[in-house]
Order: structure tokens, then sequence, then C-alpha cells
């Protein structure tokens, strides 16, 4: 039996009051906090292969809620009186399949307690933050090693245009 695609469920906010980064973005704007958030989420899906969902919380918000794709991530903004504990805990269940691994990440503890029960895996902001960071720092060095002359390297022949497309597509924007 093959191995199913492993799912990463990010709290949104909880990550963005987590993450000094974005803590300071969204001093700025929470529209920039997000954004940056959801770059750095759709790099880290691209090097892990992990399906990303990232749930922001709208419970005040009256509506349906809202679900769509965004860099190749699935962003769910949840219903008129539904919290994102709530909508993260309701995707644990409807995600959960034989072969496949859950994780969490948040830094409630109510919430890493309760995904746990329900079979995710938890993973706190710091992890989260520190995973992407390592991340990127292998994405870096293996572009320095390709640099070495030992890769058949399009750098030198492909446009910027082109390479601009290609990174759109990468990260779903096309």
């Amino acid at each position: 039996m093959s191995r199913l695609q492993d799912i990463l469920l990010v709290d949104g906010y909880n990550i963005i009051g987590a993450w000094p980064e974005l803590e300071r973005l969204k001093e700025l704007g929470l529209e920039e906090a997000r954004d940056r958030l959801l770059d750095l989420l759709a790099d880290y899906q691209g090097f892990t292969g992990m399906k990303v969902y990232v749930i922001f919380d709208a419970h005040r918000v009256p509506g349906l809620g809202a679900s769509y794709k965004q860099h190749k991530l699935t962003i769910q903004y949840t219903k008129e009186k539904e919290t994102a504990d709530e909508c993260i805990e309701r995707l644990v269940i409807e995600l959960t399949r034989r072969g496949r691994h859950i994780y969490v990440a948040t830094s409630d503890l109510v919430e890493q307690h309760v995904a746990f029960g329900k079979g995710a895996l938890r993973i706190s902001a710091r992890e989260l933050l520190i995973n992407i960071e390592q991340n990127q720092k292998e994405i870096g060095s293996q572009v320095r090693s390709g640099q070495d002359g030992n890769r058949n390297s399009l750098d030198g022949i492909v446009s910027l245009d082109v390479w601009s497309r290609l990174e759109r597509m990468r990260r779903g924007d096309s």
C-alpha cells in the first residue's frame, strides 16, 4: 500500500501571533502578516511535499465560511460561530486515513491536546518556525551546490520572464 500525502493544519492567527516577524508585520496590517505566512508555508509545502491547510478564524463574521487555493495551499476561513479550533478538529476527523500523518501547528495547548486526542500529531508554532528555517537553509545549500558546475543548469539560458512564470506555476498562482 502506498503512503498517502501527509497533511499540516495550521492555525493561521495563532502562528501570526507566535512568530516575531509576523507579529511585527501585523502591526503594519493583518493582511501583510497573512501574506507572509502564506508565502512561507507555500515554500514549506513545496519543499516537504506535505499538503498544507491554513485555517483563519472568522467566527465573528457572518457567513458560511470560505475555502480557496493560493500558492497550492488550502486556505480555510471558518464558518459563522465556528472557531479555528473547531474547524481544525473537524478537518482532523475528515482527513484521517490509514497511512497518513496529520500534523496540527498551533501553540494553543488545549487545541494541541484535543487534536492529539483525535489522532493528529502536534507541532508548536516554534517547532514549525524552526522547521521552515531549516528548510530555507537546505534550499540555499542545494542552490549553492548547484552552482558548482556539476549539474545541468538553465540559469544562463532561461530568461527572467520564464523564471518568473515558472515560479508562479510552482506556487500555484498561474
